[in-house]
């Protein structure tokens, strides 16, 4: 009997490998983007999920409440020195992000200092550091939820969210000139 328990275990042991790789890649892919503006440096990590032929928003994402724009862990936002999101201030440091997805009007966008946390529950207005308000847009469709910087310039930049066929922007400024550098 111990022998055949000996067996059993080391058979497990060699399969072990085989069942995890069978279980197949996670849905979500994980990914970052960064961009320096001017003297600062703004990076998103976070997870992409995919529409996969699903309806997004109204359905898989409902309107009126807090959604994580990401997947697994929360989205991640790290900004190496102060910087305004719609002419609003948030300081350096690393924080993550929400969305309010509204059927009509503008979304709203929260940065939250809570970070390292699941995607969900969202923690809570406590935790918000900004809200903005920020406007939906049609879009080329996107199967992959996707961060980016379209445009870049100088001391400014536009933030893109994008999954399926709808897009929200944030204007970004980085006014942060080091001692060194003079103003132009």
């Amino acid at each position: 009997m111990r022998r055949s328990l000996q067996l059993l275990s080391l058979a497990i042991v060699a399969c072990l490998p085989a069942c995890v790789s069978a279980q197949g890649y996670p849905f979500s892919q994980r990914g970052t983007v960064s961009q320096m503006v001017a003297f600062t440096r703004l990076e998103i990590e976070y997870g992409r999920p995919t529409a996969r032929g699903r309806a997004l928003f109204g359905a898989l994402v409902p309107w009126d409440s807090v959604w994580h724009p990401g997947a697994d862990s929360a989205t991640t936002l790290t900004v190496s020195q102060a910087v305004t999101f719609e002419g609003r201030q948030l300081p350096a440091g690393a924080y993550s992000l929400w969305l309010i997805p509204r059927v009509a009007g503008p979304w709203t966008l929260i940065v939250s200092r809570a970070t390292g946390i699941p995607h969900t529950p969202y923690p809570g207005v406590g935790s918000d550091v900004l809200r903005i308000d920020v406007a939906p847009d049609s879009a080329s469709r996107v199967e992959t939820l996707t961060y980016m910087f379209p445009q870049v310039l100088r001391d400014t930049a536009v933030l893109r969210l994008q999954w399926g066929d709808v897009g929200v922007s944030i204007r970004v400024n980085a006014p942060y000139r080091p001692r060194d550098v003079p103003a132009r």
